[in-house]
Formats: structure tokens, C-alpha cells, sequence
């Protein structure tokens, strides 16, 4: 643990007070963390590949598709004209509101990470035009798209705690919805009043738009390159869970759409009908696509290396040693959700810390009165919470919402870390006082 928080604490220094790149800090001081911890060097070498493969394997298509459309909606306008029709409907004064329930609407069949790529042309465009600053809303879009991914079915995380626990899932997605929301009002507070007050060097760009004030695209049609890939992932896992079909074309074509980064590419189709006229520069290494390619490529880098840290951290043991630690304890509801906070906070994953935290607690649940049907969909939906608490620079959403937001680290933990943080306490509170009211 004091190897962890020394290697957060080189972090933080080396990114805010030296000004080196993140990816250069990351990589080195995971290496450093697993050398220094007693990994086996061949241990060491294979968190490398795995961390760095596997987080640019899920969501490095992802990160590249979701650049290259919101480049699209920027130099067309359209991302102007989208956020004109928005604000237009739900009022310059609830914009923080609006941003954390799309997210959480939206994260409920999609990632996190790809929900926050496809919405933040739109977030950054609405913000813009309501002149309000990027961080509050950034905020307010990544809490709400973390409440329902973390407590809320049928996100795998949620969905397979259940199962380990064996809890009623309809009751898990009540209780899930239910605390999530409640949570979401002081998230969606810090966001607005404390987070907006923040300023980022993307607060001072202009908008590129290059298209004349003639041309600039429909809202519908500005609506689509957004709006396609969520309906296509939303129809695929309306079909893993609900099985409209199960095999044959059909099923092959939803689970081929539906992937994200197939679904993104059809976004993308969409947003090369925005320009009046499709024009070869605008593909070309120095127009619009190879602009957006040079600032997917740090992006990728550095949440590559983000990746790579929590593999070290997850491959080093220190989640095994946390639990042994904690599963001592007897405290009721608030068990599952210490357990999952610990385990989120040392290696970065959500999910695994969900899966880990179900299956050390399952035994236990008996012996701390959490046998009942609504105490178990009340323990999972405690394990969710924990699995916000916190997200720093292990996690590879962590440095999506940065990197695509303009913050420095420093800033990352001061709005993004404490807003999870914020999120997972508020709904510990909510779920311990519907235990307490249950039972």
C-alpha cells in the first residue's frame, strides 16, 4: 500500500510540477511498482503487454473513431448546430443536469469509455454555446455515465456480482436505479458548483468551424453520427439480454453493429455526410482526419500507459492482500462497499473489483445478516458504489476524461477522482439507509 501511494504521489509530481509527459511518468513508474513490489521480472514484462494491448485492444478503435467524427461535427458546425437544438430544449441553467442524465441514460448499455467519446463532441459544443466552462460539465457527463455503469444492469460488472451473490436481478436493477439517481444529485452539485468553476486551456479555443454559416448542417443531421452507434450498442445488448434473436443473420448483423467500434464506423459514415461537399483533403494526412488522428495518437498513448499501471497493480497481488484484510470485518452493508473502494483504488477496474469483491463476500453474507432477498440486491448495489471510490490514474477512464478534456493531472484528481468519490460516498449513504429503513 505505501508502494501504491508512493508511486501516485511520483505521478502527480512528475506530471504537475516537472511538466513530463504523462505517458513517460506512467510507464516508468509502473515498472517501478512492479519491480519494487517482488513481481517476477517475467511477471513484470507481461503487464506491459497485457496492460498496454488490452486497454488499446477494447477501446483504442474506439478512441480513434470517436475523434474523427467529433472532428467532423466541430469543422462542419454541426456540433454547433446540434448544441443550438439542445439548449435550446433544456435551458443554459440545467446544462451540468442534462450532461450526468445522457450520461447515465447512455451508460446503462454502453461503456463508459465509448459513451464519454461519442457524447463529448456534443458536451463540448453545448458547453461552449452555453458559455458556461468544460470541466463542469466533462464532470457532470463522466459521474453520470459512472452511476449507471457501476449499479445498474446490464452492465457486466453489476450483472455478475449478482450472479456470484445470487441475487434477484430485477430487485438489483430497482435498487440500482433507485440509489444511483439519488447519488447523482450531490455528484452533479460538485460538478456544477465546484468542478465549473475550474478553467481548462480548451475553454479559451474557438471553435474550428470551417464551413460557411450557410452550410453548417441540420441538427437531425448532425443528430446521427452521435445518435447511430447508441442505438446500434443499445440494440445489441437488448439482444443479449432479451434475445429477440438468437442466432442466424439477424443475430449476426446486431452483434456486428452493435460492437462499439463497428457502430462508430457507422457514426462515421454518417458524419462525412455533414460537409456540403465531401472534399479528399479533408481525409488527407494534413486535413481533417490526419489532425484528428495526431490528437488520438497521445490520447491512445497515454491511456495505454494508464492501462499498464493497473495491470501491474492487479498482477502484483495487492487486490488478494486488501481483501484477506478486510474480510475480517463485521459491519453490515457497509462491508461490500469498503472492500470494493479498496480494491477500485488499488488497481483501477471497476469490474474487477465488483467480481472480486461478490466472490470473497458470497460466503460471508450469512454471518452479516445480509441473507434476504433486498439485502443482497442492497449488497450489490453496495459493491457498485465501492467501485467508484475512487477513479485516479490507474484507470484507464481516468485518462480519457483528462486527456480528451485538456485537464492536467492535478486537475484530474481535484474534479474527476474527488467527483467519483463524491458519487461512491452518496450512495453508500443511500443504500445504508435503506438497510437500516429495511431491516
Amino acid at each position: 500500500m505505501l508502494l501504491l501511494l508512493l508511486s501516485i504521489l511520483l505521478i502527480v509530481v512528475g506530471t504537475v510540477r516537472f511538466k513530463v509527459h504523462p505517458f513517460l511518468v506512467l510507464f516508468v513508474v509502473a515498472l517501478g511498482y512492479g519491480l519494487l513490489s517482488g513481481m517476477p521480472v517475467e511477471l513484470v514484462l507481461q503487464s506491459v503487454k497485457d496492460g498496454f494491448g488490452g486497454i488499446l485492444g477494447s477501446i483504442g478503435l474506439v478512441i480513434v473513431m470517436g475523434v474523427i467524427i467529433g472532428a467532423f461535427l466541430e469543422h462542419t458546425g454541426g456540433a454547433q448546430a446540434l448544441a443550438a437544438r439542445v439548449l435550446a430544449l433544456i435551458g443554459q441553467k440545467r446544462l451540468h443536469s442534462a450532461m450526468g442524465l445522457i450520461g447515465y441514460v447512455v451508460s446503462i448499455p454502453v461503456f463508459c469509455d465509448s459513451g464519454f467519446i461519442i457524447l463529448h463532441p456534443l458536451n463540448k459544443a453545448l458547453t461552449k454555446k452555453a458559455g458556461k466552462r468544460l470541466a463542469g460539465t466533462a464532470v457532470a457527463l463522466a459521474l453520470g455515465l459512472l452511476a449507471s455503469h457501476a449499479m445498474v444492469p446490464p452492465t457486466p460488472g453489476p450483472i455478475a456480482a449478482a450472479g456470484i451473490i445470487g441475487a434477484n436481478l430485477g430487485l438489483v436493477i430497482l435498487a440500482g436505479m433507485g440509489v444511483s439517481l439519488l447519488a447523482l444529485v450531490p455528484a452533479i452539485f460538485f460538478a456544477k458548483w465546484l468542478a465549473g468553476r475550474v478553467s481548462l486551456p480548451i475553454d479559451e479555443e474557438e471553435p474550428a468551424i470551417e464551413e460557411s454559416e450557410q452550410s453548417i448542417p441540420a441538427a437531425w443531421k448532425a443528430f446521427l453520427p452521435i445518435g447511430v452507434p447508441i442505438l446500434l450498442i443499445v440494440a445489441k445488448s437488448l439482444n443479449d439480454y432479451l434475445v429477440f434473436a438468437k442466432s442466424g443473420l439477424a443475430a449476426d448483423v446486431i452483434t456486428l453493429l452493435g460492437t462499439p467500434v463497428i457502430a462508430l464506423l457507422a457514426g462515421l459514415g454518417f458524419a462525412l455526410l455533414l460537409p456540403k461537399k465531401l472534399e479528399k483533403t479533408m481525409l488527407s494526412d494534413s486535413g481533417w482526419v490526419g489532425q484528428a488522428l495526431k490528437s488520438a495518437a497521445v490520447i491512445l498513448m497515454v491511456t495505454g500507459a494508464g492501462g499498464i499501471f493497473g495491470k501491474m497493480l492487479q498482477n502484483s497481488g495487492l487486490g488478494d492482500l486488501i481483501s484477506q484484510h478486510l474480510q475480517g470485518m463485521s459491519i453490515g452493508i457497509l462491508l461490500p462497499f469498503l472492500v470494493a473502494a479498496a480494491l477500485k483504488t488499488a488497481q483501477g477496474s471497476s469490474t474487477v473489483a465488483m467480481i472480486t469483491t461478490a466472490s470473497v463476500l458470497a460466503p460471508l453474507l450469512p454471518a452479516l445478516g445480509l441473507h434476504s432477498d433486498l439485502s443482497k440486491a442492497l449488497s450489490v448495489v453496495a459493491i457498485g458504489a465501492g467501485s467508484l471510490v475512487v477513479s485516479h490514474a490507474n484507470d484507464s477512464f481516468f485518462w480519457v476524461v483528462t486527456q480528451m478534456t485538456g485537464m492536467d493531472v492535478g486537475k484530474g484528481y481535484r474534479l474527476h477522482t474527488l467527483g467519483t468519490a463524491v458519487l461512491g460516498l452518496s450512495a453508500a449513504i443511500v443504500v445504508w439507509v435503506a438497510w437500516m429503513i429495511a431491516g
